[in-house]
């Protein structure tokens, strides 16, 4: 048996190679937008891939089956259920997808998406029964999917308790490998952790302790974590007709007139030298492509400000994995215009004196679990449309550790506003040395 799984770190996502290297076949499970790697190992493996299956239709990444079906002339199968607008074979409950002595069972689990469904993988060398759950977007490791991305938060709840009450009729012993890892914003309390087992998550995960499925919806749909802005995008791209592979990317002389600047090189370099409306994301910071996907208009052109050919490319696959295809180019280097960071000292001099607004650019829970005194809680993902800005005094964002400071300090400048970030340390250190000096 075949068996190999990549994980795209940036995004959380999980996709899979599911085979049978005796007879050269393979199955391609939620493959993700740059498929490169999974034609790579179907090559080191020499098997050919034969079937991508889809779990479900993503809201959160743009899928390669389209580059795998376009390309390689690879058939798609889905529940039918995602009401898919490209070719495809229905795959239903119960029905299964055979390469040499490796079966893939479809189990509808409705819940995260009416079409959901899991995928338990029987190598037949070993036994009749599944060895492998694949859980897609359902269960994860030490937790469980959100349910309104698709339908009320309700209404998915009470879909995924159903479900989730089905896998657990599964043997202790079985492997899971689900869609997701710790970063992705489909569950608030996932591990990083690439695997677990039926056994262990019965025992351990919070989401599967409940008997009454009142008390699991009212857990379930208290949902904090934000919705992706591009989610109905995602979305339709994902349902639609196939999407192609992207054109590459080409270096530019300067930047395209109309296009909005994505500067993408670490923060350090962002802060001596950056051009004019620049929004800074560092490509080698954590979860790129879902803070990019959060601040940039889905309706325009991107132009790739980078330090290097590989940093521009890393920077295009992390955009193109949330649909945003329509890059321009990319420029190398910085420009005229400097930022200086604020120290937590410095920060405190400014609030004596009361020559600035500090704002919270972190989510609502982490604000309500303490703060800077008289600052303002504006999520960094907010604030490139918000009209709740101070307008009258210069602006210090401050996060947690930095990264998401220094990216509202950039949407704040684009927009116009004298604003300087928090770039090193934040909320937490600023209240530890409050408490120290108590």
């Amino acid at each position: 048996m075949l068996f190999t799984q990549f994980v795209d770190d940036d995004l959380g996502c999980a996709s899979y190679l599911v085979g049978c290297e005796a007879a050269g076949e393979a199955v391609a499970v939620d493959p993700p937008y740059a498929i490169e790697p999974l034609l790579a190992e179907a090559r080191r493996r020499e098997v050919r891939i034969v079937r991508v299956i889809e779990t479900h239709t993503h809201a959160d990444h743009l899928s390669g089956h389209g580059r795998l079906a376009l390309d390689h002339g690879v058939p798609v199968s889905i529940h039918p259920a995602a009401e898919a607008e490209y070719p495809h074979d229905p795959l239903e409950d119960g029905d299964e997808v055979t390469v040499g002595n490796v079966t893939l069972r479809c189990i509808h689990t409705p819940g995260h998406r009416p079409e959901h469904c899991c995928l338990a993988v029987i190598d037949r060398t070993r036994a009749d029964e599944p060895w492998l759950l694949l859980t897609g977007d359902s269960l994860f490791v030490g937790d469980a999917a959100r349910p309104d991305l698709a339908v009320g938060a309700q209404e998915g709840a009470e879909g995924l308790f159903r479900s989730l009450g089905r896998l657990l009729e599964l043997p202790d012993g079985v492997e899971v490998y689900p869609g997701h890892v710790a970063g992705s914003l489909c569950g608030k309390g996932m591990s990083s952790k690439a695997s677990t087992t039926i056994g262990f998550e019965r025992r351990f995960n919070p989401m599967l302790r409940f008997d009454a499925v009142d008390a699991f919806v009212a857990e379930s749909s208290a949902i904090e974590a934000p919705k992706p802005p591009n989610l109905g995008r995602i979305v339709a791209l994902n349902r639609g007709p196939w999407v192609g592979s992207p054109r590459p990317l080409e270096e530019l002389g300067a930047p395209p007139d109309g296009t909005q600047l994505l500067d993408a090189r670490p923060l350090a370099d962002f802060l001596v030298g950056h051009r004019p409306g620049a929004l800074g994301v560092p490509v080698t910071g954590s979860s790129f492509a879902t803070k990019a996907g959060f601040v940039l208009d889905p309706e325009r052109p991107v132009t790739v400000i980078a330090s290097s050919l590989e940093e521009a490319e890393r920077a295009a696959r992390g955009l193109r994995s949330v649909a945003f295809l329509d890059l321009a180019g990319f420029v190398l280097g910085g420009g005229d215009e400097s930022l200086t960071a604020v120290s937590l000292d410095e920060l405190e001099s400014l609030l004596a004196a009361g020559g600035v607004a500090v704002i919270d650019v972190r989510e609502a829970d982490e604000f309500a679990a303490g703060t800077i005194p008289g600052a303002v809680n504006l999520p960094y993902r907010l604030l490139p449309t918000t009209d709740a800005v101070p307008p009258d005094r210069p602006l210090v964002t401050v996060c947690e550790t930095g990264p998401r400071a220094a990216v509202a300090a950039s949407i704040l400048r684009a927009r116009g506003f004298d604003a300087r970030p928090v770039a090193v340390g934040g909320v937490n250190d600023w209240l530890a040395r409050t408490r120290a000096a108590a």
